[in-house]
């Protein structure tokens, strides 16, 4: 269980994150929203230990997250942030491989190289995993991280803004995706994202975030509300149903 209690973090005198408290539902996927600067993303690097909180408690399976080692809590939770572009000259199996590394702290052995058979599989990459990263198309580099992920073999996968620079067929693509792994693989999901229609579509709970704040959290159906959409951005919406999934346009 990943639970958030009273969270805050202040840069110089700006309160970025006040207050904020919250429960992950397991083997569901979350979604973070709402405008820029309303503090979702420091909440994600909170929650991931890439940035130290002021006060309040993050617990994982009642274990404060600061108490964790680096490495048994990289068993736990794997992150992928917005950019993942990497300057070395790997190979699809290389990459992968990179998600064993807090089990085998780079010395591969036999279940190392069978998680990652099956991370590749699973995948559908067995035909590209001696292709280099730079030379994949744009979807098969988002499996080949994905792959990554799933070789690294956590319970948690944290996703900053993963669909920023996709076109819309990537990024139904990586959802599908996200989606397989979290119900097929029984992981827990979450992710910061800004297109609130791809959270209504793709999440089983979104938590809305405004001023530092979470001014909303539920499931999907419950945020999805004209009145608490409005509150959020302050602008106008209309809530309409497609293919049992809510979507709203804003005007």
């Amino acid at each position: 269980m990943l639970q958030v209690q009273e969270l805050s973090k202040s840069f110089g005198q700006k309160l970025v994150v006040d207050g904020v408290s919250l429960e992950i539902h397991k083997n569901k996927i979350t979604s973070f929203i709402g405008p820029n600067g309303a503090g979702k993303s420091t909440v994600f690097n909170l929650i991931s230990r890439l940035i130290m909180r002021d006060e309040g408690h993050i617990g994982l399976d009642e274990v404060d997250i600061s108490n964790w080692k680096s490495n048994e809590l990289s068993k736990r939770i794997a992150i992928l942030k917005q950019n993942n572009s990497l300057q070395l000259k790997l190979t699809v199996r290389e990459l992968v491989a990179f998600g064993r590394f807090p089990h085998s702290q780079g010395r591969l052995n036999e279940e190392d190289e069978t998680k990652i058979d099956e991370a590749l599989s699973y995948m559908e990459l067995e035909e590209f995993s001696d292709k280099f990263i730079d030379e994949l198309s744009g979807g098969q580099r988002q499996r080949a991280y994905i792959a990554m992920v799933i070789a690294q073999d956590t319970d948690y996968i944290l996703l900053d803004e993963p669909l920023n620079n996709l076109d819309i067929k990537h990024a139904m693509n990586f959802m599908k995706m996200i989606q397989k792994l979290c119900y097929e693989l029984n992981k827990t999901v979450i992710i910061v994202m800004h297109d609130i229609n791809f959270a209504s579509c793709y999440s089983d709970y979104i938590v809305a975030f405004k001023e530092g704040q979470i001014i909303a959290s539920g499931s999907t159906e419950d945020i999805m509300k004209e009145h608490i959409l409005e509150e959020i951005y302050e602008i106008p919406f209309a809530i309409h149903e497609l293919n049992g999934k809510k979507i709203c346009v804003y005007y």
